[in-house]
């Protein structure tokens, strides 16, 4: 029995060695552009002096108008961030002509606080932060790219989990956890390798598990309805409206939004398309750990507006509210600033991980 448990090890450590050497270096990749990612927005300001504006509230008619008078050609929906911060305003419109054939390539621009100017105008991974989340995410292949790191995923876990396997001591913990001074070069990198890979060893458990299920939205979804944990679908919501010659100001739209959900925060207002339709709202609730993009909507009747309908993430089934909890958890923000940083020093540690690992191989091969 001993004699099998230690082939087995000896099995284990082989296979944590080689996974380590083949895909450590995606790791290291996805663990250095994760950390860039957790202040992505703050970084793009800084790398952009045009937007970094502090002054007036925002005044989402006069910003609505601004970027229809700006792009007359785009009659589709706007989608405004409401960053709750003064500054410039960031909108969004999906799918232009312009960008046609790329998967995901929508037009950012932002405006001044009060809507009235246009500071700025690009395209999504076409500037340096958005090129980086392409690259962590998609690994610039897009869709498929996005599976493809998806599936390969399963393989960065089977290395954490085979390190921990052969690492797992068969005596003293003490001893298996102590980093020795003074100790031989290739002992000192075994230490440098065990310590930083438990140090860290939770969150990038946590890391791989919400990336892997981000990647793998669909799957993801199977596997929670299969244990008992089915998502709720997302409404599909017609809206009857036809163009009115004084539609109703945004400002209206916001207040009944808000009033259909008191206790909620705004956080994005999309737009119907030109001809008219519906806004939707969308809101963090109570309870939401996601503050950019939280998971609760009212839509409004953009003629009217009457509430049409509303989808209060409090009231979501377990497989969902699991989901809500994904995104925040990946980029650390539902930990707030603490759990940011902490998330952006955890990318540093597969670096460490990956530098020791192949120089202890090598220090193994030459002695």
């Amino acid at each position: 029995m001993q004699i099998r448990g230690d082939r087995l090890r000896r099995a284990v450590r082989a296979l944590h060695l080689w996974l380590g050497l083949g895909i450590g270096g995606l790791l290291v990749l996805l663990g250095l552009t994760g950390s860039v990612l957790t202040f992505y927005p703050e970084l793009d300001a800084l790398l952009h002096p045009d937007i970094r504006v502090e002054a007036g509230a925002p005044d989402w008619d006069r910003a609505l108008n601004t970027v229809r008078q700006a792009y007359p050609e785009k009659q589709g929906p706007w989608r405004f961030e409401v960053t709750g911060k003064p500054g410039a305003i960031p909108a969004r419109y999906y799918n232009p002509p312009e960008r046609a054939g790329h998967d995901f390539r929508p037009m950012m621009v932002w405006l001044s606080p009060d809507g009235s100017q246009l500071l700025r105008r690009d395209y999504w991974g076409e500037y340096a932060v958005t090129f980086i989340y392409d690259l962590h995410y998609r690994l610039l292949l897009g869709e498929t790219g996005g599976t493809v790191l998806g599936w390969l995923g399963f393989v960065l876990l089977a290395l954490l989990l085979s390190g921990i396997w052969a690492w797992w001591p068969k005596g003293s913990w003490r001893k298996a956890l102590r980093l020795k001074p003074g100790a031989h070069p290739h002992r000192s990198l075994r230490d440098w390798h065990k310590l930083t890979g438990l140090s860290g060893l939770v969150f990038l458990l946590i890391l791989t598990v919400t990336g892997i299920m981000l990647a793998l939205p669909e799957e993801s979804d199977t596997v929670l309805a299969s244990i008992g944990l089915p998502v709720d679908p997302m409404p599909h919501v017609h809206s009857a409206s036809t163009p009115s010659v004084q539609p109703v100001s945004v400002v209206h739209i916001v207040r009944a939004g808000r009033a259909a959900l008191p206790q909620a925060r705004l956080a994005w207002i999309e737009t119907p398309p030109e001809q008219g339709g519906h806004f939707r709202l969308r809101m963090q609730v109570p309870g939401d750990p996601s503050f950019r993009f939280p998971h609760s909507y009212v839509w409004v009747d953009s003629g009217s507006a009457k509430v049409v309908a509303i989808h209060d993430a409090r009231q979501a089934r377990t497989g969902s509210k699991i989901n809500n909890w994904l995104h925040p958890l990946h980029d650390g923000s539902a930990g707030g600033l603490t759990g940011r940083i902490l998330v952006a020093l955890c990318g540093l540690l597969p670096s460490i991980l990956f530098v020791t690992g192949v120089l202890r191989w090598r220090s193994r091969r030459q002695g």
